[in-house]
């Protein structure tokens, strides 16, 4: 992913990345139409919560997963960690079976990241998981172990590669030594003998790798571009993108590609656009769109021994909650270890979410923003998404009242049954005895949950 703090593009540029500004779209690259695009689109957008899974050589520093760059470390330097990459205790079964119980509905794994080393069996390069001491084709494995608990399984792919010796140094390369400026004599100088063309074929052969080895693949997740001006940066006509996306869709029709490919000009340059690290509030911005917000459990992607910054249970349901109250998606990410675990700070949070998800998981699923008649309540913090098909609204307590009374301005005459999710128990309500609200009689204790729900059916 994108280290920000450290590496901060032009505005501009940054906000193109991460889906935040876009220009218009005035072409097309395929023909599908709106309903052939909604109906391919339609697991992805009931499913509303998915599982990152950032996991490399970075992880045996566990300092970043940008630690090649931040470090400016050579080829020569990060060898150690090719060399001693064994991950020992890495059972997927595990994996799965954790997503699963988080409720999640698919999962995403690095099968390359920029540093450039293969988590599978690429015929086209000897940096790959099976010349360490793993010697398995770890994509492979991710692939059986997550369809076999039911869920829908994808790739990410690095557009960078700071190992490929055809890969052209740039502002984002490790191997870019600190200068005064940028200057194109400079690029030219350190880029000779280097070929794009043979790398962007090598890009090829190993998606075509990823998408035709491994059944159907549900999701493909390339990042990332950073055009510039100044022409030290990488877009589309790096990647060959518009060529890139149609072998992408030729070799998998039905795949969901985001939008990090700079096709911004194309009305089907990406199928979703990725919102990275922004704060709940930040979403409502996203209202009618198909998008996924990326986020961290903690502030890094890749295993970080000693990060701290870790979101607590309510950070976490606020951005799904938040999320799916906006019309889009949540995929969270967990870095495993060298040894190929979730670290016990990752179990807890999965395990929190596990515990909400069962209870409250209706709320999430096939689910989307409230119709615009219906809105929160006031004085309190409370989310409301809504079930079309069903009819059903339902109502996230952040905020729980201490009165135990909750009032729902202009909801008179339009609820017919009100209860709580957790345990499906009766809440009583009536008219309020002025105005059109609707007032809640809430349980004196809070249910034993740090996000209460109600559902509400509607007339």
């Amino acid at each position: 992913m994108i280290a920000r703090k450290s590496y901060a593009l032009s505005l501009v540029v940054l906000l193109l990345v991460c889906g935040l500004l876009q220009a218009q779209p005035t072409q097309s690259i395929g023909h599908e139409t709106e309903a052939e695009k909604a109906k391919r689109m339609q697991w992805f957008t009931d499913a509303r919560f998915g599982m990152f899974i950032h996991w490399g050589l970075y992880a045996l520093p566990a300092r970043h997963e940008w630690v090649k760059n931040r470090e400016r470390l050579t080829n020569e330097a990060y060898q150690k960690y090719f060399d001693n990459f064994n991950p020992d205790l890495f059972e997927p079964q595990k994996w799965a079976r954790a997503a699963k119980a988080a409720g999640m509905k698919y999962a995403v794994l690095t099968s390359k990241h920029h540093e450039g080393f293969c988590l599978f069996d690429s015929k086209y390069t000897d940096y790959k998981s099976t010349n360490t001491g793993a010697k398995r084709d770890l994509v492979k494995e991710f692939v059986e172990a997550f369809r076999a608990e039911g869920l829908k399984v994808g790739f990410y792919y690095s557009l960078l590669d700071w190992h490929h010796p055809d890969y052209t140094i740039d502002k984002n390369h490790p191997q870019r030594m600190a200068q005064k400026g940028d200057t194109a004599a400079y690029y030219a100088q350190v880029n000779k003998g280097k070929d794009m063309a043979k790398y962007r074929a090598y890009m090829r052969n190993q998606l075509t790798e990823l998408l035709t080895r491994y059944g159907k693949i549900d999701i493909l997740w390339a990042d990332f571009s950073f055009p510039s001006k100044d022409g030290f940066g990488k877009g589309k006509d790096d990647w060959g993108s518009v060529e890139l996306l149609k072998l992408i869709r030729k070799l998998q029709p039905g795949i969901i590609v985001n939008n990090r490919l700079n096709l911004e000009e194309y009305t089907d340059g990406g199928d979703f656009v990725t919102p990275e690290q922004v704060k709940p509030a930040e979403l409502t911005k996203y209202k009618g769109k198909s998008w996924e917000t990326c986020q961290t459990f903690s502030g890094s992607w890749g295993y970080y021994r000693d990060e701290t910054t870790w979101k607590s249970n309510k950070q976490l349901l606020n951005l799904l909650i938040t999320s799916v109250a906006n019309g889009g998606n949540l995929i969270l990410n967990v870095g495993p270890t060298a040894r190929g675990e979730f670290d016990h700070r990752a179990i807890s949070a999965l395990d929190s979410l596990s515990y909400w998800m069962h209870a409250n998981s209706k709320s999430i699923y096939n689910c989307t923003y409230a119709p615009e008649e219906y809105k929160e309540p006031e004085g309190i913090e409370a989310r409301l998404t809504y079930n079309a098909a069903e009819k059903k609204l339902y109502l996230h307590l952040f905020d729980y009242p201490a009165s135990g009374t909750l009032s729902l301005p202009g909801y008179k005459d339009k609820i017919r049954y009100a209860r709580l999710l957790n345990d499906d128990s009766e809440i009583f309500y009536k008219p309020a005895d002025t105005g059109d609200a609707l007032q809640l009689q809430l349980p004196k204790v809070k249910p034993p949950f740090e996000v209460p729900v109600i559902e509400l059916d509607l007339k």
